[in-house]
């Protein structure tokens, strides 16, 4: 099998007709300007052409890369919302790709695999992958998650003065919305990973509520064996609770789900 070039390929044109200022969808992402720029690392030609296609045709701007150097080279230029990663790249082991990605910009993560260890899974979440598909994939399925970690992704604002709330405080620790960074009192700081900040925002914005799995990670239909909130919680844990392993501020409700038991304040 071809490899695709090194260089970042050109993005796909979507079909004609498309909404947008500039004659471009949006993606699905409510914003009605510019379309959500997704940045696709696979090194096998065919997987890589048809995940470029199946975005642009759903209205995503899209580029590819064949190794994971080339995607760093562009990551210092231009900053993608989303990456879907290949865990088997020819240079570099996809784990630490994302591994780079979540310490070089806030994009989402999505693991694209052909992998079926779960040790390579919980790995990737572990490192900032906020979901994963496994080959071989459901373009519209693809296309799905794309979506939904968008949407989880998306500021959220407060409903009084309907501008964003950048500071959450609890238990002398603070979130930082915006850099996705969690400062204790004492200066301690945390640089959290996407899907860190998705679990902590949920929390954060619902506390002393009993959130399910399916809350905390922002889709339905969360299959039973799917151990990824549980990896999330236990990195927030071993951040923020004294003991991780008695923790007082998440709490695990048996059989419903997770609660936050710290007060919240907001600015």
């Amino acid at each position: 099998m071809s490899a695709l070039p090194h260089a970042p390929l050109p993005p796909l044109p979507p079909d004609d007709g498309r909404d947008g200022r500039d004659g471009r969808s949006t993606g699905g992402t409510g914003d009605t300007q510019t379309p959500a720029l997704v940045f696709v690392v696979e090194d096998d030609l065919a997987i890589a052409r048809l995940v470029l296609s199946v975005l642009a045709d759903f209205g995503f701007s899209a580029e590819g890369f064949s190794t994971g150097a080339a995607a760093l080279r562009r990551l210092q230029t231009l900053k993608p919302d989303l990456c879907i990663v290949d865990l088997g790249l020819p240079d570099m082991d996809g784990l630490e790709l994302i591994r780079q990605i979540s310490q070089q910009s806030h994009a989402g993560v999505l693991i694209l695999t052909g992998r079926g260890h779960t040790v390579d899974r919980v790995m990737g979440l572990e490192l900032g992958g906020d979901d994963y598909v496994t080959k071989p994939f459901e373009p519209r399925e693809l296309v799905a998650r794309v979506r939904s970690i968008l949407r989880r992704r998306a500021p959220r604002t407060g409903l009084v003065t309907g501008t964003p709330r950048r500071y959450a405080s609890f238990s002398g620790w603070t979130l930082d919305c915006a850099a996705n960074l969690l400062r204790a009192d004492d200066g301690t700081e945390h640089l959290l990973g996407v899907a860190e900040v998705q679990v902590l925002r949920a929390f954060l914005e619902r506390p002393h509520q009993i959130l399910s799995r399916e809350q905390l990670v922002g889709h339905r239909g969360l299959s039973p064996t799917d151990r990824s909130i549980d990896v999330r919680i236990s990195r927030l844990r071993r951040k923020i609770e004294p003991d991780p392993m008695e923790p007082r501020t998440i709490k695990t409700v048996y059989g419903a789900g997770y609660v936050f038991s710290a007060s919240v304040t907001w600015s």
